[in-house]
């Protein structure tokens, strides 16, 4: 039947008759799609995978607007090109720093904007914050009031960054009306525009995470990825090799230092992930991954793709295994 009603948790459009196609419900009196309530109520996730030229469709529609534009980060894992998503829009852009609880609070907040800044990133302002914690909430909340330029803020960023939580952490603190944003571990939770009324003057439009096709947690089970997003503050390993040794990282990803004089790798991942290190020639676990051969400078980050990253500290060659289709890559050390 026709029907223009749309899930208030994911903001697809619902419909009854396909109980295999998204926006499936039992009748179309219900509010939320069969998804979003087993994800609710039951913690069943269902990965959807849906193509990037909807979502870059929706971020070019926020170009129309002169609306202010909450770009969201997560520290954990910030894109190799955080610039990606600015091509789409020329609005004014408040950039947040999320998951702030997550990485160690020996790290000064001013040491992490100081990275951000030397980037030479186009936006209004920064915030850091932490929604678990409600770290800077405040703060956040203030600088929307400033910039905004009228009733309706959009928030974006890539998938798994924490935007409907963002959302919802506003709605419990400051408002008087209800938040229904379905948050999982998962990419691509939210799958269409949702807008939600914080109060009389100000409305915060959640849109889909961009996603990104080489991040980690698109070629893992569920299982896994509640094991790979990290819910507290990460205790960094750090390992002094040798040349000929290695580190495994809970069988995702094998590491072999391949040449240069004693070094440094410290581990910022979650908790729950084990790591081994072995002579790399008496090991041939994960060998039969994609090898990338890779030349590291001083004071870098190995960044792996929605895992996490290792700060190394002296010059290295290093060989990295791991599936072919996840994204690795070398930057300035962000610590």
């Amino acid at each position: 039947m026709n029907n223009d009603k749309y899930c208030i948790g994911c903001g697809i459009k619902l419909q009854d008759e396909n109980v295999t196609e998204e926006g499936y419900t039992t009748t179309l009196e219900n509010d939320i799609c069969s998804r979003c309530f087993r994800m609710k109520n039951y913690g069943e996730y269902q990965i959807i995978t849906k193509s990037n030229n909807e979502f870059i469709d929706i971020l070019k529609s926020v170009n129309d607007t002169k609306d202010l534009v909450i770009y969201i980060i997560d520290l954990l894992n910030i894109s190799k090109d955080i610039n990606l998503i600015r091509q789409y829009f020329d609005n004014n852009v408040l950039l947040v720093l999320n998951k702030r609880d997550i990485l160690p609070k020996s790290i000064k907040d001013e040491k992490l904007k100081e990275y951000f800044v030397n980037l030479k990133l186009d936006y209004q302002d920064i915030c850091i914050i932490s929604t678990r914690k409600n770290y800077n909430i405040d703060e956040l909340l203030f600088k929307i009031k400033k910039y905004k330029t009228s009733k309706n803020v959009y928030v974006v960023g890539h998938t798994n960054v924490g935007k409907s939580t963002l959302i919802n952490t506003l709605m419990k603190n400051y408002s008087e009306f209800e938040s229904n944003l379905t948050i999982s571990p998962l990419p691509s939770t939210t799958l269409n525009k949702v807008t939600i009324r914080l109060s009389e003057d100000l409305y915060l439009i959640d849109t889909p995470g961009l996603v990104d096709r080489g991040n980690i947690l698109n070629y893992v089970d569920s299982n896994l990825v509640k094991k790979i997003s990290a819910k507290k503050e990460i205790k960094p390993k750090t390992y002094q090799l040798k040349k000929g040794e290695c580190i495994i990282i809970n069988d995702l990803v094998r590491i072999d230092y391949v040449d240069g004089d004693k070094n440094s790798f410290t581990v910022f991942i979650s908790n729950d992930l084990k790591i081994k290190k072995y002579n790399m020639n008496k090991h041939e676990e994960l060998k039969d991954l994609y090898k990338h051969e890779l030349e590291v400078g001083y004071h870098k980050d190995l960044v792996i793709n929605g895992l996490g990253f290792i700060k190394i500290v002296d010059k290295a060659n290093i060989n990295v295994y791991i599936n072919k289709d996840i994204e690795i890559f070398i930057r300035e050390s962000l610590i």
